[in-house]
């Protein structure tokens, strides 16, 4: 398994729009993998696939402590949404930085798993929020959409500031 390159915000490549999967097979089963050797190594509770710059609808959660309890969704669909609850989200793609976004309690959604086969299941709590998060990447929207302007620029001020320091540091060595 290999970890991927987990794209950070402002990189526009996190704005793309995902493309639906149309064939399951072995390239797929080793992308999978590759995620969740990914996210765990981050370590993180879901990833998207468009957070490794792949633009397919694809996402994996684990949102268990043990990290035992793997979650694979291919071209997730939101049929029904109910009620309202706010979250304390952070994200791998905007390491550092957490806030709270409104989200539905509940939601149905629709999905293949990884060998294929369609689910319909109702979703709450930490998963139904979890998995609202990637479907947003796979829709190009990160979490920090629901937050206002000015924390917006002050999230942008604060990876600027961390880059330069980077490159500073980089370039003192």
């Amino acid at each position: 398994m290999t970890i991927l390159k987990i794209l950070e915000f402002p990189d526009p490549k996190l704005r793309i729009t995902a493309s639906p999967i149309d064939t399951v097979n072995d390239e797929l089963q080793k992308t999978i993998d590759d995620m969740f050797e990914t996210m765990y190594a981050a370590p993180g509770i879901g990833l998207a696939a468009t957070q490794v710059d792949i633009h397919k609808r694809l996402l994996v959660t684990d949102i268990t402590a043990e990290k035992n309890q793997p979650f694979v969704m291919i071209n997730p669909e939101v049929i029904k949404k109910e009620g309202n609850v706010n979250s304390n989200e952070g994200c791998l793609s905007i390491p550092g930085y957490q806030d709270d976004v409104e989200r539905y309690e509940t939601i149905s959604i629709k999905y293949l798993d990884r060998r294929g086969v369609s689910h319909e299941e109702e979703l709450n709590g930490l998963l139904a929020i979890c998995v609202q998060h990637e479907i947003d990447h796979l829709n190009g929207k990160l979490f920090i959409d629901y937050l206002s302007e000015a924390k917006r620029q002050k999230i942008r001020k604060l990876i600027q500031k961390q880059e330069k320091y980077s490159t500073n540091t980089e370039t003192a060595s």
